[in-house]
């Protein structure tokens, strides 16, 4: 394969899929493709695509779009489109039928073959790969850049949840945990490169190891990650309701280097919409794992996930979503209006709720919680806490950001020189979403 050549990777979606790019990056770098920006110069173009929401995949089909331009004025580019939306089931034939101009189509299981297709593709024409259920995990996950302060670590992949308005299951497939050996090695590797801050990524990070024996749970790996030299902090998303034990919360509590921020996903306050949803929880249920999170960890933040306009959702049920954020007291939402996902149970389900119903009420549920995180942060001024140091901030580069322990965002000033070290700050100013402080001299 000639060497020298230039790869744009184009990524979409949640941090898995971010991952998914780095996997390719390294991929193509050890085919002889050096990482480039420039669409124009590109000898080759990924898109890693998404499908959680059918917005996400008209934007990434109108990039596809786009590209085939491109490729006219290029004939020897090659494009390919891996990810989500191509393992969605039945969409393969659909997706090459739009898009005839694309070279290569790779599914989610079929990432770490991404070489062979390459040269398959430049040997004999288009490659379509969508290869059916894994019946384990890939341990082989090659990182594409070393010395960065902050590293994304699979420990499982793939979904065993169904919840009814989520297409993640039919497209990563069933749950799979990696080795913990195999990500304690990736883990150390990283530290020796000059990481200082992982996060353990799964959909359900919390039914980790479930099909190993003797026993080993997510608990366990934590507890291990916990005594790895040099490394400063462990986070993990995301957490299912159903799956937090007590022995979880018992293991952060006394941990060293674990994150005391709890990204807990609650989606809807009524115990009818969670039904509906196939979350397998009751809303009784979620405030008792609050409740021993306060107990064992009360300094906690809580972060969650929340939908309004679910299928069948009442202002009664919507008000029960509101009553949530007063007894819980989120540090912080990430709030979404409900949207078809074709291929899930809810896409189909009666007493669709009208848009403007919709917008209505994801409206007042940011005011509520904008101003529940106000009040959260407020109580933080004039404390101090300590901050790993990211770099400056994307608008002003003489500022530096960084994140406590319970990934509050905090913004100061301070020479660069201090990036990726530990350092304490007192709060001076305090937002719905970023802290204000300035360095605490010695």
């Amino acid at each position: 394969m000639e060497m020298g050549k230039k790869v744009v990777i184009l990524a979409y979606g949640c941090q898995m899929s971010e991952r998914d790019a780095e996997t390719l990056k390294e991929i193509t770098r050890q085919v002889g493709y050096t990482s480039s920006e420039d669409l124009e110069t590109a000898d080759l173009v990924i898109v890693n695509t998404c499908c959680v929401r059918e917005s996400a995949e008209n934007k990434i089909l109108g990039k596809i779009g786009e590209l085939k331009k491109l490729k006219e004025r290029k004939p020897k580019l090659k494009l390919a489109i891996t990810g989500c939306m191509v393992q969605q089931p039945g969409a393969l034939d659909r997706l090459q039928k739009r898009a005839p101009h694309v070279d290569i189509w790779a599914g989610t299981h079929n990432l770490h073959d991404f070489a062979a297709l390459l040269q398959r593709v430049e040997q004999s024409g288009k490659v379509a790969e969508v290869c059916q259920e894994p019946n384990r995990a890939v341990e082989s996950t090659p990182l594409a850049e070393k010395g960065k302060l902050h590293a994304n670590v699979n420990i499982m992949y793939g979904c065993d949840n169904f919840c009814s308005y989520c297409i993640v299951p039919y497209v990563r497939g069933r749950e799979r945990s990696r080795n913990p050996e195999e990500i304690i090695q990736e883990i150390e590797g990283l530290v020796a490169s000059g990481c200082r801050e992982i996060t353990l990524l799964g959909q359900n990070v919390n039914s980790y190891g479930k099909e190993f024996s003797p026993s080993y749970d997510f608990a366990d790996l934590l507890h291990s990650v916990d005594q790895i030299p040099l490394l400063l902090r462990i986070r993990y998303i995301t957490s299912h309701p159903k799956d937090l034990s007590d022995k979880l919360i018992k293991t952060v509590a006394n941990g060293e280097k674990l994150c005391e921020h709890f990204h807990f996903p609650l989606q809807s306050g009524s115990n009818f919409i969670l039904q509906r949803m196939n979350r397998k929880y009751t809303r009784e249920y979620y405030l008792s794992r609050v409740q021993k999170i306060r107990e064992l960890l009360p300094q906690a933040s809580l972060t969650t996930d929340l939908i309004v306009g679910f299928p069948g959702e009442t202002e009664e049920d919507f008000e029960q979503t509101l009553s949530m954020l007063d007894l819980v007291h989120y540090s912080q939402a990430f709030t979404f209006m409900y949207s078809k996902r074709s291929g899930t149970p809810a896409a189909v389900m009666e007493d669709q709720i009208p848009l403007d119903v919709k917008k209505r009420r994801l409206q007042s549920l940011m005011r509520v919680q904008n101003q529940a995180s106000l009040e959260w942060r407020q109580p933080m001024i004039g404390k101090v806490f300590e901050v790993l140091v990211e770099g400056p901030t994307k608008t002003n580069p003489e500022r530096l950001a960084g994140r406590t322990r319970g990934n509050e965002l905090v913004v100061f000033s301070g020479n660069q020189e201090i990036i990726g070290s530990l350092v304490e700050v007192r709060i001076t100013e305090a937002g719905s979403w970023t802290l204000v402080g300035s360095i605490e001299r010695s």
